[in-house]
Protein backbone atom coordinates (compact mmCIF):
# COMPACT_ATOMS: atom_id res chain seq x y z
CA UNK A 1 0.00 0.00 0.00
CA UNK A 2 1.08 3.67 -0.61
CA UNK A 3 1.91 5.40 2.40
CA UNK A 4 0.87 8.69 0.75
CA UNK A 5 -2.01 7.19 0.10
CA UNK A 6 -4.44 8.85 2.30
CA UNK A 7 -2.70 12.44 1.67
CA UNK A 8 -2.27 12.76 -1.86
CA UNK A 9 1.33 14.98 -2.69
CA UNK A 10 2.58 15.00 0.31
CA UNK A 11 6.20 14.21 -0.92
CA UNK A 12 6.39 16.82 -3.36
CA UNK A 13 4.84 19.29 -0.65
CA UNK A 14 7.22 18.38 1.88
CA UNK A 15 10.20 18.59 -0.35
CA UNK A 16 8.87 22.03 -1.49
CA UNK A 17 8.31 23.40 2.80
CA UNK A 18 12.37 21.82 3.45
CA UNK A 19 13.60 24.02 0.61
CA UNK A 20 11.26 27.41 1.75
CA UNK A 21 12.68 26.97 5.01
CA UNK A 22 15.64 25.40 4.84
CA UNK A 23 17.47 26.51 1.51
CA UNK A 24 15.56 29.65 0.99
CA UNK A 25 17.15 31.54 4.16
CA UNK A 26 20.60 30.57 3.14
CA UNK A 27 20.38 31.61 -0.55
CA UNK A 28 18.62 35.16 1.12
CA UNK A 29 21.89 35.70 2.85
CA UNK A 30 23.83 35.36 -0.53
CA UNK A 31 21.37 37.98 -2.26
CA UNK A 32 20.01 35.32 -4.41
CA UNK A 33 16.43 36.90 -6.03
CA UNK A 34 13.46 34.39 -4.27
CA UNK A 35 12.38 34.29 -7.91
CA UNK A 36 15.26 33.40 -9.49
CA UNK A 37 15.90 30.71 -6.11
CA UNK A 38 12.45 29.37 -7.13
CA UNK A 39 12.72 29.11 -10.63
CA UNK A 40 16.32 27.38 -10.59
CA UNK A 41 15.37 24.81 -7.95
CA UNK A 42 12.23 24.06 -9.62
CA UNK A 43 14.11 23.01 -12.76
CA UNK A 44 16.30 21.07 -10.59
CA UNK A 45 13.95 18.57 -8.40
CA UNK A 46 11.41 18.73 -11.56
CA UNK A 47 10.71 15.70 -13.95
CA UNK A 48 13.10 17.11 -16.63
CA UNK A 49 15.72 17.84 -13.96
CA UNK A 50 16.77 14.69 -11.18
CA UNK A 51 13.49 13.14 -11.88
CA UNK A 52 15.07 11.78 -15.25
CA UNK A 53 17.43 9.66 -13.40
CA UNK A 54 15.16 9.38 -10.14
CA UNK A 55 13.94 5.88 -11.29
CA UNK A 56 17.30 4.23 -11.53
CA UNK A 57 18.42 5.63 -8.04
CA UNK A 58 15.97 5.19 -5.38
CA UNK A 59 17.10 7.76 -3.22
CA UNK A 60 16.45 10.58 -5.37
CA UNK A 61 13.22 10.19 -5.58
CA UNK A 62 12.64 12.09 -2.01
CA UNK A 63 14.24 14.87 -3.58
CA UNK A 64 12.14 15.10 -6.77
CA UNK A 65 8.82 16.33 -7.99
CA UNK A 66 8.18 13.62 -10.42
CA UNK A 67 4.37 14.94 -11.12
CA UNK A 68 3.46 18.37 -11.16
CA UNK A 69 0.00 17.91 -10.99
CA UNK A 70 -1.32 18.93 -7.55
CA UNK A 71 1.87 21.49 -7.00
CA UNK A 72 0.56 23.44 -10.14
CA UNK A 73 -2.53 23.52 -8.23
CA UNK A 74 -1.37 25.10 -5.10
CA UNK A 75 0.66 27.36 -7.04
CA UNK A 76 -2.23 28.91 -9.07
CA UNK A 77 -3.68 29.73 -5.29
CA UNK A 78 -0.23 31.96 -4.84
CA UNK A 79 -1.46 34.09 -7.73
CA UNK A 80 -4.73 34.52 -6.08
CA UNK A 81 -3.82 35.36 -3.24
CA UNK A 82 -1.24 37.59 -4.60
CA UNK A 83 -3.97 39.33 -6.60
CA UNK A 84 -6.20 40.09 -3.07
CA UNK A 85 -2.93 41.59 -1.34
CA UNK A 86 -2.49 43.97 -3.96
CA UNK A 87 -6.38 44.75 -4.04
CA UNK A 88 -5.96 45.25 -0.30
CA UNK A 89 -2.87 47.37 -0.85
CA UNK A 90 -5.22 49.27 -3.15
CA UNK A 91 -8.22 51.38 -1.69
CA UNK A 92 -11.25 52.09 -4.49
CA UNK A 93 -9.88 55.93 -4.84
CA UNK A 94 -6.09 55.16 -5.97
CA UNK A 95 -7.36 52.72 -8.44
CA UNK A 96 -9.63 55.30 -9.66
CA UNK A 97 -6.66 57.72 -10.08
CA UNK A 98 -5.19 55.07 -12.55
CA UNK A 99 -8.04 54.97 -14.94
CA UNK A 100 -6.00 56.30 -17.91
CA UNK A 101 -2.80 54.20 -17.16
CA UNK A 102 -5.01 51.08 -16.75
CA UNK A 103 -7.52 51.77 -19.74
CA UNK A 104 -5.42 54.01 -21.98
CA UNK A 105 -1.68 52.51 -21.32
CA UNK A 106 -2.29 48.86 -21.63
CA UNK A 107 -5.22 48.60 -23.27
CA UNK A 108 -1.93 50.68 -25.68
CA UNK A 109 0.37 48.17 -24.74
CA UNK A 110 -1.87 44.79 -25.18
CA UNK A 111 -2.89 45.76 -28.52
CA UNK A 112 0.30 47.29 -29.52
CA UNK A 113 3.02 44.74 -28.21
CA UNK A 114 0.40 41.99 -29.90
CA UNK A 115 -0.09 43.08 -33.22
CA UNK A 116 4.02 43.42 -33.29
CA UNK A 117 4.48 40.36 -32.38
CA UNK A 118 1.60 38.56 -34.37
CA UNK A 119 3.39 40.24 -36.99
CA UNK A 120 6.92 38.49 -36.55
CA UNK A 121 5.01 35.17 -36.35
CA UNK A 122 2.84 36.04 -40.01
CA UNK A 123 6.35 36.42 -41.11
CA UNK A 124 8.22 33.19 -40.01
CA UNK A 125 4.74 31.44 -42.05
CA UNK A 126 2.26 30.62 -39.03
CA UNK A 127 -1.06 31.11 -40.03
CA UNK A 128 -3.29 34.38 -39.18
CA UNK A 129 -5.25 32.41 -36.23
CA UNK A 130 -2.21 31.12 -34.51
CA UNK A 131 -0.26 34.63 -34.95
CA UNK A 132 -2.74 36.71 -33.48
CA UNK A 133 -3.22 33.65 -30.70
CA UNK A 134 0.43 34.31 -30.28
CA UNK A 135 0.41 37.81 -30.12
CA UNK A 136 -1.97 38.41 -27.63
CA UNK A 137 -0.99 35.65 -25.46
CA UNK A 138 2.35 36.89 -25.61
CA UNK A 139 1.87 40.18 -24.99
CA UNK A 140 0.85 39.74 -21.48
CA UNK A 141 3.88 39.77 -18.91
CA UNK A 142 3.99 37.70 -15.83
CA UNK A 143 1.97 39.65 -12.78
CA UNK A 144 3.89 36.74 -10.18
CA UNK A 145 7.23 37.66 -11.29
CA UNK A 146 7.06 41.80 -11.82
CA UNK A 147 4.99 42.09 -8.40
CA UNK A 148 7.59 39.69 -6.55
CA UNK A 149 10.51 41.81 -8.31
CA UNK A 150 9.11 45.15 -7.37
CA UNK A 151 8.55 43.94 -3.73
CA UNK A 152 11.78 42.42 -3.08
CA UNK A 153 13.23 45.98 -4.18
CA UNK A 154 10.86 47.79 -2.54
CA UNK A 155 9.55 49.68 -5.60
CA UNK A 156 5.70 48.70 -5.64
CA UNK A 157 4.45 52.51 -4.70
CA UNK A 158 7.35 53.67 -6.86
CA UNK A 159 6.05 55.28 -10.49
CA UNK A 160 7.67 52.33 -11.98
CA UNK A 161 5.66 50.00 -9.29
CA UNK A 162 2.19 51.76 -10.07
CA UNK A 163 2.63 51.66 -14.18
CA UNK A 164 3.74 48.14 -14.15
CA UNK A 165 0.54 47.70 -11.81
CA UNK A 166 -1.39 49.34 -14.30
CA UNK A 167 -0.25 47.42 -17.45
CA UNK A 168 -0.92 44.03 -15.78
CA UNK A 169 -4.49 44.96 -14.35
CA UNK A 170 -5.72 45.67 -17.77
CA UNK A 171 -3.79 41.76 -18.56
CA UNK A 172 -5.84 40.42 -16.11
CA UNK A 173 -8.71 41.68 -17.47
CA UNK A 174 -7.74 41.40 -20.86
CA UNK A 175 -8.26 37.08 -20.52
CA UNK A 176 -11.56 37.18 -20.27
CA UNK A 177 -11.90 38.46 -24.04
CA UNK A 178 -9.32 36.24 -25.18
CA UNK A 179 -10.34 33.30 -24.01
CA UNK A 180 -13.61 33.85 -25.94
CA UNK A 181 -11.20 34.68 -29.05
CA UNK A 182 -10.13 31.41 -28.72
CA UNK A 183 -13.13 29.59 -28.30
CA UNK A 184 -14.51 31.20 -31.98
CA UNK A 185 -10.88 30.64 -33.17
CA UNK A 186 -11.58 26.83 -32.23
CA UNK A 187 -14.87 26.64 -33.85
CA UNK A 188 -17.14 27.57 -31.03
CA UNK A 189 -20.74 28.38 -32.64
CA UNK A 190 -23.51 30.08 -32.55
CA UNK A 191 -23.78 34.03 -33.55
CA UNK A 192 -21.31 36.44 -35.28
CA UNK A 193 -18.09 37.40 -33.27
CA UNK A 194 -19.18 40.72 -32.32
CA UNK A 195 -22.42 39.13 -30.44
CA UNK A 196 -20.58 36.87 -28.93
CA UNK A 197 -17.80 39.40 -27.93
CA UNK A 198 -20.28 41.87 -26.62
CA UNK A 199 -22.46 39.43 -24.41
CA UNK A 200 -19.90 37.61 -23.11
CA UNK A 201 -18.29 41.09 -22.04
CA UNK A 202 -21.42 42.22 -20.91
CA UNK A 203 -22.29 39.17 -18.86
CA UNK A 204 -18.23 39.77 -17.27
CA UNK A 205 -19.16 43.50 -16.40
CA UNK A 206 -22.44 42.48 -14.52
CA UNK A 207 -20.74 39.79 -12.78
CA UNK A 208 -18.11 42.29 -11.12
CA UNK A 209 -20.52 45.19 -10.29
CA UNK A 210 -22.84 42.33 -8.55
CA UNK A 211 -19.47 40.94 -6.66
CA UNK A 212 -18.79 44.39 -5.63
CA UNK A 213 -22.01 45.44 -4.30
CA UNK A 214 -22.96 42.21 -2.88
CA UNK A 215 -19.40 42.20 -0.76
CA UNK A 216 -20.00 45.39 0.77
CA UNK A 217 -23.48 44.17 1.86
CA UNK A 218 -22.01 40.98 3.32
CA UNK A 219 -18.06 40.95 3.60
CA UNK A 220 -17.83 43.78 5.88
CA UNK A 221 -20.64 42.85 8.48
CA UNK A 222 -19.41 39.40 8.55
CA UNK A 223 -15.68 40.82 9.13
CA UNK A 224 -17.49 42.87 12.22
CA UNK A 225 -18.59 40.19 14.06
CA UNK A 226 -15.47 38.44 13.95
CA UNK A 227 -12.57 39.88 16.83
CA UNK A 228 -8.90 40.64 14.99
CA UNK A 229 -7.29 40.47 18.51
CA UNK A 230 -9.46 37.59 20.62
CA UNK A 231 -10.23 35.67 17.44
CA UNK A 232 -7.45 35.27 15.42
CA UNK A 233 -8.15 31.89 13.96
CA UNK A 234 -11.37 33.35 12.98
CA UNK A 235 -10.31 36.12 11.76
CA UNK A 236 -7.81 34.12 9.51
CA UNK A 237 -10.33 31.90 8.05
CA UNK A 238 -12.54 34.55 6.77
CA UNK A 239 -9.42 36.22 5.48
CA UNK A 240 -9.25 32.78 3.36
CA UNK A 241 -13.08 32.76 2.71
CA UNK A 242 -13.23 35.95 1.42
CA UNK A 243 -10.59 35.40 -0.97
CA UNK A 244 -11.42 32.18 -2.20
CA UNK A 245 -15.10 33.20 -2.02
CA UNK A 246 -15.27 35.59 -4.58
CA UNK A 247 -12.12 34.19 -6.26
CA UNK A 248 -14.69 31.08 -6.96
CA UNK A 249 -17.28 33.16 -7.89
CA UNK A 250 -15.53 35.22 -10.86
CA UNK A 251 -14.51 32.04 -12.04
CA UNK A 252 -18.15 30.71 -12.38
CA UNK A 253 -18.74 33.64 -14.56
CA UNK A 254 -15.61 32.86 -16.96
CA UNK A 255 -13.43 35.63 -15.34
CA UNK A 256 -9.91 34.89 -14.29
CA UNK A 257 -10.05 34.11 -10.36
CA UNK A 258 -7.37 35.99 -9.86
CA UNK A 259 -9.49 38.65 -10.71
CA UNK A 260 -11.63 37.96 -8.27
CA UNK A 261 -9.42 37.94 -5.41
CA UNK A 262 -8.19 41.29 -6.34
CA UNK A 263 -11.79 42.09 -6.49
CA UNK A 264 -12.20 40.66 -2.77
CA UNK A 265 -8.95 42.99 -1.81
CA UNK A 266 -10.52 46.13 -3.24
CA UNK A 267 -13.90 45.51 -1.14
CA UNK A 268 -11.92 45.33 2.30
CA UNK A 269 -9.37 48.11 1.38
CA UNK A 270 -11.69 50.35 2.23
CA UNK A 271 -12.89 49.07 5.52
CA UNK A 272 -10.84 48.86 9.09
CA UNK A 273 -9.97 45.29 8.34
CA UNK A 274 -7.87 46.13 5.79
CA UNK A 275 -4.04 46.57 8.00
CA UNK A 276 -5.29 42.93 9.59
CA UNK A 277 -6.10 41.15 6.68
CA UNK A 278 -2.37 42.06 4.85
CA UNK A 279 -1.41 40.24 8.36
CA UNK A 280 -3.31 37.01 8.15
CA UNK A 281 -2.94 36.29 4.10
CA UNK A 282 0.77 37.01 3.92
CA UNK A 283 2.27 33.62 5.54
CA UNK A 284 -0.20 31.82 2.55
CA UNK A 285 0.71 34.21 0.02
CA UNK A 286 4.66 33.73 0.43
CA UNK A 287 4.31 30.45 0.86
CA UNK A 288 2.14 29.78 -2.57
CA UNK A 289 3.74 32.30 -4.33
CA UNK A 290 7.38 30.44 -3.64
CA UNK A 291 5.18 27.08 -5.12
CA UNK A 292 3.80 28.95 -8.38
CA UNK A 293 7.62 29.70 -9.01
CA UNK A 294 8.90 25.94 -8.38
CA UNK A 295 5.83 25.31 -10.62
CA UNK A 296 6.97 27.18 -13.23
CA UNK A 297 10.99 25.59 -13.32
CA UNK A 298 9.65 22.71 -13.42
CA UNK A 299 8.35 23.24 -16.47
CA UNK A 300 11.45 23.81 -18.27
CA UNK A 301 12.90 20.76 -20.06
CA UNK A 302 17.00 21.48 -20.35
CA UNK A 303 17.05 18.80 -22.62
CA UNK A 304 14.81 20.13 -25.37
CA UNK A 305 16.48 23.64 -24.40
CA UNK A 306 19.52 22.35 -25.57
CA UNK A 307 18.44 21.22 -28.82
CA UNK A 308 16.49 23.86 -29.71
CA UNK A 309 19.48 26.42 -28.03
CA UNK A 310 19.70 28.68 -31.10
CA UNK A 311 15.74 29.53 -32.05
CA UNK A 312 14.84 29.76 -28.49
CA UNK A 313 17.47 31.79 -27.70
CA UNK A 314 16.35 34.19 -30.67
CA UNK A 315 13.03 33.67 -29.72
CA UNK A 316 13.27 34.41 -26.17
CA UNK A 317 15.63 37.91 -26.84
CA UNK A 318 13.27 38.99 -29.62
CA UNK A 319 10.41 39.10 -27.34
CA UNK A 320 12.17 40.38 -25.10
CA UNK A 321 12.54 43.82 -27.16
CA UNK A 322 9.71 43.77 -29.26
CA UNK A 323 7.89 44.16 -25.68
CA UNK A 324 10.63 46.14 -24.21
CA UNK A 325 11.23 48.61 -26.76
CA UNK A 326 7.14 48.68 -27.24
CA UNK A 327 6.68 49.40 -23.97
CA UNK A 328 9.52 51.95 -23.87
CA UNK A 329 8.12 54.20 -26.62
CA UNK A 330 4.35 53.83 -24.60
CA UNK A 331 5.91 54.78 -21.27
CA UNK A 332 7.91 58.07 -22.67
CA UNK A 333 4.28 58.75 -24.00
CA UNK A 334 3.01 58.46 -20.74
CA UNK A 335 5.32 60.89 -19.29
CA UNK A 336 7.62 58.33 -17.62
CA UNK A 337 10.99 59.49 -17.11
CA UNK A 338 13.86 58.33 -19.37
CA UNK A 339 15.32 56.04 -16.37
CA UNK A 340 11.66 55.30 -15.25
CA UNK A 341 10.66 54.08 -18.54
CA UNK A 342 13.85 52.04 -19.12
CA UNK A 343 13.31 49.81 -15.87
CA UNK A 344 9.47 49.56 -16.48
CA UNK A 345 9.90 48.41 -20.13
CA UNK A 346 12.60 45.34 -18.91
CA UNK A 347 10.47 44.66 -15.90
CA UNK A 348 7.71 43.81 -18.49
CA UNK A 349 9.59 42.18 -21.40
CA UNK A 350 8.37 39.03 -20.16
CA UNK A 351 5.58 36.68 -20.92
CA UNK A 352 3.68 35.72 -18.03
CA UNK A 353 1.35 32.84 -16.24
CA UNK A 354 -1.65 33.21 -18.52
CA UNK A 355 0.03 33.03 -21.46
CA UNK A 356 0.48 29.30 -20.52
CA UNK A 357 -3.48 29.22 -19.98
CA UNK A 358 -3.58 31.17 -23.76
CA UNK A 359 -1.45 28.34 -25.21
CA UNK A 360 -2.40 25.26 -23.61
CA UNK A 361 -6.00 26.42 -24.64
CA UNK A 362 -5.27 27.69 -28.32
CA UNK A 363 -4.04 24.07 -28.50
CA UNK A 364 -6.43 21.90 -26.67
CA UNK A 365 -8.74 23.78 -29.38
CA UNK A 366 -6.71 22.88 -32.35
CA UNK A 367 -6.15 26.15 -33.72
CA UNK A 368 -2.32 25.73 -32.69
CA UNK A 369 -0.42 22.69 -33.04
CA UNK A 370 1.17 21.18 -30.22
CA UNK A 371 4.77 21.64 -31.88
CA UNK A 372 4.39 25.31 -32.02
CA UNK A 373 2.63 24.90 -28.51
CA UNK A 374 5.21 23.11 -27.05
CA UNK A 375 8.11 25.50 -27.98
CA UNK A 376 6.61 28.78 -27.35
CA UNK A 377 6.04 27.35 -23.70
CA UNK A 378 9.64 27.16 -23.57
CA UNK A 379 9.90 30.52 -24.70
CA UNK A 380 7.54 31.50 -22.03
CA UNK A 381 9.65 29.62 -19.23
CA UNK A 382 12.74 31.10 -20.36
CA UNK A 383 11.71 34.47 -20.35
CA UNK A 384 10.77 34.49 -17.13
CA UNK A 385 14.11 33.02 -16.37
CA UNK A 386 15.43 36.10 -17.95
CA UNK A 387 13.67 38.81 -16.06
CA UNK A 388 15.33 38.98 -12.47
CA UNK A 389 18.75 39.70 -14.55
CA UNK A 390 16.30 42.05 -16.52
CA UNK A 391 15.45 44.34 -13.72
CA UNK A 392 18.61 44.20 -12.30
CA UNK A 393 19.92 45.86 -15.90
CA UNK A 394 17.12 48.15 -15.73
CA UNK A 395 17.48 49.43 -11.91
CA UNK A 396 20.79 49.83 -12.60
CA UNK A 397 20.43 51.72 -15.80
CA UNK A 398 17.98 54.32 -14.01
CA UNK A 399 20.15 54.73 -11.26
CA UNK A 400 22.71 55.79 -13.97
CA UNK A 401 20.37 57.94 -15.38
CA UNK A 402 18.78 59.38 -12.47
CA UNK A 403 19.86 63.53 -12.75
CA UNK A 404 18.30 66.56 -11.87
CA UNK A 405 16.76 66.77 -15.17
CA UNK A 406 15.56 63.37 -16.01
CA UNK A 407 13.75 63.04 -12.40
CA UNK A 408 10.09 63.97 -12.88
CA UNK A 409 7.77 64.96 -10.71
CA UNK A 410 5.53 61.63 -10.03
CA UNK A 411 2.93 60.87 -12.77
CA UNK A 412 1.03 58.37 -10.60
CA UNK A 413 -0.68 59.40 -7.94
CA UNK A 414 1.62 58.51 -4.51
CA UNK A 415 -0.09 56.25 -1.44
CA UNK A 416 0.79 59.20 0.92
CA UNK A 417 1.51 57.13 3.66
CA UNK A 418 4.65 57.97 4.78
CA UNK A 419 5.10 60.62 7.55
CA UNK A 420 2.16 60.76 9.51
CA UNK A 421 1.74 59.71 12.92
CA UNK A 422 0.14 56.47 14.48
CA UNK A 423 -1.64 56.48 17.22
CA UNK A 424 -1.91 53.04 19.26
CA UNK A 425 -5.50 53.06 20.70
CA UNK A 426 -7.77 55.24 20.01
CA UNK A 427 -10.06 55.79 22.80
CA UNK A 428 -10.63 59.41 24.75
CA UNK A 429 -6.75 60.37 24.54
CA UNK A 430 -6.66 58.87 21.53
CA UNK A 431 -8.96 60.73 19.85
CA UNK A 432 -8.18 63.73 21.75
CA UNK A 433 -4.59 63.49 20.54
CA UNK A 434 -5.90 62.99 16.92
CA UNK A 435 -8.36 66.02 17.08
CA UNK A 436 -4.95 68.24 17.54
CA UNK A 437 -3.32 66.75 14.81
CA UNK A 438 -5.80 67.63 12.71
CA UNK A 439 -5.84 71.48 13.61
CA UNK A 440 -2.22 71.37 12.77
CA UNK A 441 -2.67 69.71 9.71
CA UNK A 442 -0.73 66.39 10.66
CA UNK A 443 -1.64 63.19 9.12
CA UNK A 444 -2.71 60.59 11.01
CA UNK A 445 -3.52 56.63 11.36
CA UNK A 446 -4.98 54.88 14.28
CA UNK A 447 -5.32 51.23 15.55
CA UNK A 448 -7.51 50.11 17.59
CA UNK A 449 -7.91 46.68 18.87
CA UNK A 450 -11.63 46.70 19.77
CA UNK A 451 -13.62 46.02 16.71
CA UNK A 452 -16.90 47.93 17.47
CA UNK A 453 -15.20 51.14 18.31
CA UNK A 454 -13.28 50.65 15.07
CA UNK A 455 -16.06 50.03 12.55
CA UNK A 456 -17.56 53.32 14.36
CA UNK A 457 -14.66 55.70 13.64
CA UNK A 458 -13.94 54.06 10.56
CA UNK A 459 -17.71 54.77 9.67
CA UNK A 460 -17.24 58.17 9.92
CA UNK A 461 -14.69 58.37 7.82
CA UNK A 462 -11.61 58.75 10.35
CA UNK A 463 -8.53 56.46 9.82
CA UNK A 464 -8.90 54.04 12.43
CA UNK A 465 -7.70 50.34 11.46
CA UNK A 466 -8.52 47.24 13.69
CA UNK A 467 -5.26 44.92 15.13
CA UNK A 468 -2.95 44.62 17.76
CA UNK A 469 -0.53 47.60 17.68
CA UNK A 470 2.34 45.32 19.09
CA UNK A 471 2.29 42.92 16.16
CA UNK A 472 5.37 43.58 14.26
CA UNK A 473 4.12 42.44 11.05
CA UNK A 474 1.57 45.25 11.08
CA UNK A 475 3.64 47.48 12.29
CA UNK A 476 5.68 47.09 9.18
CA UNK A 477 1.81 47.03 6.74
CA UNK A 478 1.84 50.41 8.24
CA UNK A 479 5.01 52.01 7.29
CA UNK A 480 6.14 52.59 11.21
CA UNK A 481 9.35 52.71 10.29
CA UNK A 482 9.11 55.96 8.16
CA UNK A 483 6.46 57.38 10.42
CA UNK A 484 7.33 60.82 12.03
CA UNK A 485 5.95 59.60 15.47
CA UNK A 486 3.63 56.78 16.82
CA UNK A 487 1.54 57.54 20.33
CA UNK A 488 0.70 55.08 22.43
CA UNK A 489 -2.07 55.77 24.48
CA UNK A 490 -3.73 52.93 26.05
CA UNK A 491 -4.85 52.93 29.42
CA UNK A 492 -4.10 48.69 29.94
CA UNK A 493 -0.96 48.80 31.46
CA UNK A 494 0.05 45.83 30.26
CA UNK A 495 -1.00 46.31 26.50
CA UNK A 496 1.21 49.67 26.66
CA UNK A 497 4.08 47.95 27.60
CA UNK A 498 3.83 45.44 24.55
CA UNK A 499 3.15 47.70 22.29
CA UNK A 500 6.41 49.97 23.37
CA UNK A 501 8.83 46.92 23.21
CA UNK A 502 7.69 45.38 20.19
CA UNK A 503 7.80 48.82 18.71
CA UNK A 504 11.53 49.65 19.95
CA UNK A 505 12.49 46.43 18.83
CA UNK A 506 11.58 46.64 15.20
CA UNK A 507 11.91 50.58 14.65
CA UNK A 508 14.98 51.47 17.00
CA UNK A 509 15.41 55.34 16.16
CA UNK A 510 11.18 55.77 16.06
CA UNK A 511 9.83 58.31 18.17
CA UNK A 512 7.91 57.19 20.72
CA UNK A 513 5.61 58.56 22.92
CA UNK A 514 3.00 56.96 25.74
CA UNK A 515 0.51 57.42 27.85
CA UNK A 516 1.23 56.24 31.28
CA UNK A 517 -1.06 55.54 34.35
CA UNK A 518 1.03 56.71 37.09
CA UNK A 519 4.72 57.57 38.08
CA UNK A 520 5.35 53.00 38.38
CA UNK A 521 3.92 52.87 34.94
CA UNK A 522 6.15 55.60 33.46
CA UNK A 523 9.07 54.22 34.56
CA UNK A 524 7.98 50.58 33.05
CA UNK A 525 7.27 52.01 29.84
CA UNK A 526 10.61 54.45 29.43
CA UNK A 527 12.59 51.36 30.55
CA UNK A 528 11.24 49.24 27.61
CA UNK A 529 12.21 52.02 25.65
CA UNK A 530 9.98 55.08 24.97
CA UNK A 531 11.48 58.13 24.24
CA UNK A 532 8.98 60.15 26.45
CA UNK A 533 6.22 59.08 29.10
CA UNK A 534 3.46 61.44 29.73
CA UNK A 535 1.96 60.30 33.32
CA UNK A 536 -1.76 61.16 33.22
CA UNK A 537 -2.25 60.97 37.09
CA UNK A 538 0.75 63.88 37.32
CA UNK A 539 -0.09 66.30 34.86
CA UNK A 540 -4.11 66.14 36.03
CA UNK A 541 -2.66 67.19 39.30
CA UNK A 542 -0.16 69.61 37.60
CA UNK A 543 -3.00 71.33 35.89
CA UNK A 544 -5.46 71.24 39.34
CA UNK A 545 -1.74 72.94 40.59
CA UNK A 546 -1.19 75.22 38.44
CA UNK A 547 -4.86 76.70 38.88
CA UNK A 548 -4.67 76.18 43.14
CA UNK A 549 -1.29 78.98 42.54
CA UNK A 550 -2.82 81.20 40.59
CA UNK A 551 -5.88 81.83 43.16
CA UNK A 552 -3.40 81.79 46.07
CA UNK A 553 -1.78 85.02 44.31
CA UNK A 554 1.12 83.24 42.91
CA UNK A 555 2.62 85.35 39.50
CA UNK A 556 2.48 82.71 36.36
CA UNK A 557 5.92 82.48 35.75
CA UNK A 558 6.86 81.11 38.82
CA UNK A 559 3.59 78.88 39.23
CA UNK A 560 5.26 77.53 35.73
CA UNK A 561 8.53 76.94 37.10
CA UNK A 562 7.13 75.89 40.58
CA UNK A 563 4.96 72.82 38.29
CA UNK A 564 8.01 72.05 36.00
CA UNK A 565 10.29 70.98 38.86
CA UNK A 566 7.49 69.11 40.12
CA UNK A 567 7.25 67.34 36.59
CA UNK A 568 10.76 66.27 36.79
CA UNK A 569 10.70 65.04 39.97
CA UNK A 570 7.59 62.93 39.70
CA UNK A 571 8.67 61.33 36.45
Amino acid sequence: MDAHAGLPHLQPLLLYLAIAGLVMPLLARARVSQVVAFLAIGALVGPHGLGRIAADHAWLRALTIAEGGGVRLLAELGVVFMLFVIGLELPARQLWSLRRWVLGVGSAQWLGCGALIAGVALAFGHGIETSVLLGLGLAMSSTAVVMQLLAESGQTRSNVGRMSFAVLLLQDIAVVPLLILIGLLGGDPGGSFVSLMANALFKALAAVVLILLAGRLVLTPLFRRVSVTTQADSFMALTLFATLGVAALTGAAGLSMALGAFLAGLMLAETEFRHAALVAIEPFKGLLMGLFFVSVGMSLDLLQVLDDAGWLLAAVLGLYLIKSGAMYALFRLARLSHGEAVEAALLLGQAGEFSFIVLGMAVASGVMTGAVGNFMLLVVTLSMFLTPLAARAGRAWHARLASAQDTAAPVLPASGEDGRVIIAGFGRVGQCVARLLDRADVRWLAIERNAAAAATHHARGLAVMVGDAGQPALLHHLGAGKARAVVVTMDDTAAALHVVHALRKEFPGLPLIARARDGDHAGRLLAAGASEVIPEALEAALQLGLHVLAHAGIDADTAEHMTELERASGR
